[in-house]
């Protein structure tokens, strides 16, 4: 794992720092030189995003970093901060995606030394196709899991692998929005998903 070390040829700068962080998530892989300035520069990018009401998230283990909201009990009752980053509201469909992806890379992670997960197209539709409600139309359930894939690719959870045709990389920052308590009781929301796509209402929300 890369550290704390000097960005090669160049002082560490700040606005490089927050700018990144502003565009999305910073990962110690793709974007090393950015997560340098980070590492060196922590203390100042907490200061600087919190004045505009944000806190910077970084876990050097995993090697990524991201900024959230401040929790509502934490602004000052007098001077309320506008949200810079909205709450995202998931259909029932991709909550599920995320949750299966969740499980399928703590497993991973405990039986394997690597530490970059990645799945075919069709392992995806495999793992989630069972949960899904049954059509005559096969091609239409295929249809909606792409659909379901590339809201994940879109939200920062999957990556297109340049170098494979319908292969992804699940990415790691799912672990900071799927927490080990939630982990602990997917089983029973796995359960609590499969009778909701049962029923009637399949417009339900994460």
């Amino acid at each position: 794992m890369s550290g704390t070390g000097a960005v090669p040829g160049s002082a560490a700068d700040l606005s490089q720092a927050v700018t990144h962080l502003m565009k999305g998530v910073v990962y110690r892989d793709s974007h090393e030189v950015p997560w340098q300035h980070l590492m060196q520069l922590q203390s100042q990018v907490r200061d600087y995003v919190a004045v505009i009401g944000l806190l910077v998230v970084i876990d050097e283990a995993e090697g990524y970093a991201y900024l959230r909201s401040r929790p509502d009990d934490e602004e000052d009752e007098q001077a309320p901060i506008p949200r810079l980053i909205a709450r995202r509201q998931l259909s029932l469909h991709v909550s599920l995606l995320l949750a299966l992806l969740r499980k399928k890379l703590a497993e991973f992670d405990a039986n394997a030394a690597d530490t970059r997960m990645v799945l075919t197209r069709q392992q995806i539709i495999d793992m989630l196709v069972v949960f899904l409600p049954a059509t005559n139309t096969d091609a239409r359930i295929i249809d909606q899991i792409d659909s379901h894939i590339a809201k994940a690719v879109e939200l920062g959870f999957l990556r297109r692998v340049n170098d494979g045709d319908g292969v992804y990389e699940v990415r790691r920052i799912l672990k900071a929005f799927v927490d080990a308590q939630w982990l602990a009781d997917l089983d029973q929301r796995l359960a609590e998903y499969a009778a909701q796509f049962t029923g009637r209402d399949e417009k339900s929300e994460m």
